[in-house]
This record gives structure tokens, C-alpha cells and sequence, in this order.
């Protein structure tokens, strides 16, 4: 009995040394017909070698390249040696309440029936024809409720819905709350903040008096499963159709008292999110508004930065103007997403401006190519250009990429780690990286440029972070251990853009 177990442990053993030869060997060959592919033949062979242990053997290993992974950031990321003991951030907030869509509709009394989509919602029967529209396609929409008062009641039906779950939402008040989990910093925020929100604050957020109002701003998130069905509609996959009213957000009403605040809080750091909020509220609003904006944001002292999160949005004069005129030159810092920044280039005549989409995962080259043009056309690549832009912390789902000039930026390793590090952590809603919950997407081979000269680069799980230069511009690229069954994806972008921040140092004028 004992010699036939041994002989088919043998057996096993010879016929994963085969296949691990195989591999290898087609894999070599590979990596001179396309050095893009062994990277997402490694992802296949993490996952599928740990279950090739035989039957009676231990417990399956971890991924080894998660783990490798995993491990190498809890080494690199370190502290900066300048650390930020104040920070403000403004000046969107609200309280999102998550709840089943089809559940509140019932809910408010309404029949299932045809979908129709509207630009603004003007009724409980716009609000069902919008969200049956939507829910038929898995796609993700949000609309303007135009009546204050029904929307109102709604919001309470939403609240007190069962299972409906209350956030802090917006993205100024989100970022400050990832800011204020590290103990040693005080965060100044900024917003129209209600009373619940208030509640739901870190106590180590400070709120200006004059930031406060008698009721929250509202933001519903109707969520819908994949399947789930309302009379004859069924969602191909899960989503969520949002709506609010929400002018005090939608005209930045609390810009003015953000900037007014600063003088007596006197913050190392100023981040400024929401103006994808007023691009809703329609150009003529929006172009007033957005020059009063600059004039606010210019009265911030020089020696303070300013990094500004992007959103989602769809006017492409208005991001040409943010991007080419108004916000962009003045800012130091902008954090936004694969969507955003293809929208920017778009807007602005960049690089690869006439791709309609990313194609799966964003191609790093092309990815570069547009960070390198905003800085070297609207940042200060060029040490002679007036713009303020030196950084840009680039997120999509599989990786990461930290763009900076040379000279202003410090810690830049460990802020790019530390950014993909929460990503995969938040998003199984964890405290760290369990190597078990998450997979590697990112292509561990991939060139500096879509255009020659280009570099061709790789990654080591042993040492995760992959730096290459583009002329005065340094760039470094971390994958991200994506979440095999995310929880909540809300608010990542902005934990994302807030611990990179956190891990990050500007070189002082005086050292330039």
C-alpha cells in the first residue's frame, strides 16, 4: 500500500515538472513574439498551480505573485520626510443613501412600464421611466431631480427603506475622511454639510461654522442586480442609476468660504474637488461660476498646493475650459481615472484623442503618452511655463500610474504603492491585502510610449514599482491586486487619490 502512494506521489510530481517545463519553454518563446503576452500567462499559472496539489496534501498555496506583490509594498512604502500636519479639503458633500431600486419604486407605489430616459427628472413616473430605461441596458446614469419638495420625500422613502445603507458621500468628504484616519493629521472640510452628515463625520474633522446648513443634500443610488427583473425589464448586469437635487453642490455654493477659511486654518495642503458638479447646471451658470472659481482658488498662498480630483464628465467645452484656460494651470496636483483622462485628451486634441474607448485594460503606452502632453502642454514640464500642474496620480482598475516633473516631488514610490495598496483593500472592504480575495490584472510587460523611441519595461513582483523618464517627466507604475468580489467600489478613486497623497512630499521652492 505504501509503495503504490509513493509511486503516485511520484507520478504527480513528474507531471507538474513537465508542465512547469512546458510552460517555461513556451513562455521564452513568447516573450520574443509578444513580450505583452507571459504577463497574463503568469496570472493563469498563479491560479491554477495551487490547485494542482494532490488530493490529501495541505491547505492550497497562496498566488504567488499577489503574495509577492503584496509583500514587496509593505517594504517600499514608507514615509515621507515631510508630512503634512493640516490639510483642507473642499468643498462637495452630501450622504449617499445605497438602496435596492426596484425595492424604493414599489416602495413609492409605482407600476413597472415602458422605460424612457430624461435629462432631468421632473416626477416619480420620470424617475421610474429613467431608471426602467437604464436598468434595461446594466448602465450606469444620474440625473437632476427638478422638484424640491418630491424629491424630498423620496429621499425620506429611501432612508427608511429596509437595508438601506447611509455613507458619507461627495468627493471632498470622502477624501477628507480617508485624510483624518491617519491620527496625526487635522482635515479641514468644507461643504454643504447637514446634520446627518455631520454625525457621520470623523471626530477629527474640523467643519467652519459657516460650512453648516439645517438639512443634508441627498444623493440616492438606486442599485439593481444582474438579472434582477421589474415587470418585463431585466438587467443584463448590476449597476446603479443615481439622482438628486443638489444645488448647493451643483454651484460649488461654499467655494468662497473654503478659500476665506484658509487664512486662520493654515493647511500644509488644499484639495478641491466638485466642479464636475456645475456642469449640470448648464453653461451659462458654469462659465460665470467657473471664473469666479479661479479668482477664489488663485488667493491661496503660493507656497501651499493644491491638488484637485477629477469626475466624471461629459461637456467637453467645459473640460477644455478647466483644462486649457481656467483651473488646470493653477492647480498642483490632479488624481482622475482612465474615463477621465481619455475625456481630457478628447476635449483638448491629445494624444489618441479619436479613441471612442479603452479596448479591456488601458494600454500603459497610450496612458503615458497623454499624462506626458497635459504636463508638457498645461502643467510645468517646460521649467520655463507659467502652469502650476507638476503631478498627476493616474488610476484604473489593474495599475497605476504617478506622473511628475522632476524636482517637485518626493516619496513617489511608496505614494503610488500605497495608492494601489487601499485599492485592493478598501474594495473588499478590509483593513489590508488578503492575497486570497484578490487577483493580478495589470500586464507585467508593456512599453514606455505607443510610438517609437519607446522602452520596453517590466515589473518584478519582487519590487513592484516599475520608474521610467520622459524627458524632464518621471513616471512610476504599481499593478493593483483587484478584488475578486468587491464589496463597495464607491469613493475608491477618491481613498485612492487621499493615501497617495498622504505618502507623497513637496520639494520645497528653495530646493528646486
Amino acid at each position: 500500500m505504501l509503495k503504490t502512494t509513493y509511486i503516485l506521489e511520484l507520478k504527480v510530481m513528474w507531471r507538474k515538472a513537465v508542465l512547469v517545463a512546458v510552460l517555461a519553454l513556451g513562455m521564452g518563446y513568447l516573450f520574443h513574439t509578444d513580450p505583452e503576452l507571459p504577463a497574463h500567462v503568469l496570472n493563469y499559472i498563479s491560479e491554477f498551480l495551487p490547485q494542482m496539489e494532490p488530493s490529501g496534501g495541505s491547505e492550497l498555496r497562496p498566488p504567488a505573485l499577489e503574495e509577492a506583490i503584496s509583500r514587496a509594498w509593505q517594504t517600499l512604502i514608507t514615509a515621507p520626510a515631510r508630512r503634512w500636519g493640516r490639510v483642507a479639503v473642499g468643498v462637495n458633500a452630501c450622504v449617499d443613501v445605497v438602496v435596492s431600486g426596484v425595492g424604493l419604486l414599489q416602495a413609492l407605489a409605482l407600476d413597472p412600464g415602458y422605460g424612457r430616459d430624461h435629462e432631468v427628472l421632473h416626477s416619480k413616473e420620470d424617475l421610474k421611466e429613467a431608471f426602467i430605461h437604464y436598468m434595461g441596458k446594466g448602465a450606469a446614469a444620474e440625473r437632476f431631480f427638478s422638484d424640491k419638495e418630491v424629491f424630498q420625500r423620496i429621499a425620506r422613502a429611501a432612508a427608511e427603506y429596509p437595508g438601506a445603507q447611509l455613507y458619507v458621500g461627495g468627493n471632498a468628504a470622502l477624501i477628507g475622511q480617508k485624510l483624518a484616519s491617519n491620527p496625526q493629521l487635522v482635515v479641514l472640510l468644507c461643504g454643504p454639510v447637514g446634520p446627518k452628515l455631520h454625525d457621520m463625520l470623523d471626530e477629527q474633522i474640523v467643519v467652519p461654522p459657516e460650512s453648516l446648513q439645517e438639512t443634508d443634500e441627498f444623493h440616492l443610488i438606486l442599485e439593481y442586480k444582474s438579472g434582477e427583473q421589474w415587470g418585463s425589464s431585466r438587467a443584463p448586469q448590476a449597476n446603479r442609476f443615481i439622482l438628486s437635487h443638489d444645488v448647493s453642490n451643483g454651484e460649488m455654493s461654499t467655494l468662497e468660504t473654503f478659500v476665506a477659511s484658509l487664512e486662520e486654518f493654515q493647511p500644509d495642503l488644499v484639495v478641491l474637488s466638485g466642479l464636475h458638479m456645475m456642469e449640470g447646471m448648464g453653461r451659462d451658470l458654469w462659465e460665470e461660476r467657473l471664473k469666479e472659481a479661479v479668482v477664489a482658488i488663485s488667493d491661496v498662498r503660493n507656497e501651499v498646493p493644491i491638488h484637485l480630483e477629477l469626475a466624471s464628465m461629459t461637456d467637453r467645452d467645459y473640460m477644455n475650459q478647466i483644462l486649457q484656460e481656467q483651473v488646470m494651470p493653477i492647480v498642483n496636483s490632479i488624481g482622475l481615472n482612465e474615463q477621465e483622462l481619455l475625456f481630457l485628451t478628447q476635449s483638448g486634441g491629445g494624444p489618441h484623442a479619436d479613441l471612442t474607448s479603452w479596448d479591456g485594460i488601458p494600454d500603459v503606452g497610450r496612458v503615458s503618452d497623454i499624462l506626458l502632453w497635459v504636463l508638457e502642454q498645461h502643467g510645468r514640464a517646460d521649467p520655463e511655463s507659467e502652469a502650476d500642474l507638476t503631478r498627476i496620480h493616474f488610476h484604473t482598475l489593474a495599475y497605476h500610474i504617478l506622473a511628475t516633473v522632476d524636482g517637485h516631488w518626493g516619496n513617489q514610490v511608496a505614494a503610488v504603492a500605497a495608492g494601489a495598496r487601499v485599492a485592493s483593500s478598501q474594495a473588499c472592504g478590509l483593513q489590508a491585502v488578503d492575497i486570497n480575495k484578490v487577483v493580478l490584472k495589470a500586464p507585467l510587460n508593456f512599453y514606455s510610449s505607443s510610438s517609437e523611441p519607446r522602452e520596453s519595461l517590466s515589473v518584478d513582483p519582487t519590487r513592484p514599482v516599475a520608474v521610467w523618464r520622459r524627458g524632464n517627466v518621471s513616471f512610476h507604475f504599481t499593478p493593483v491586486l483587484v478584488c475578486k468580489q468587491p464589496l463597495r467600489t464607491v469613493g475608491l478613486g477618491d481613498a485612492i487619490s487621499a493615501e497617495g497623497l498622504l505618502f507623497s512630499e513637496v520639494t520645497p521652492p528653495s530646493e528646486l
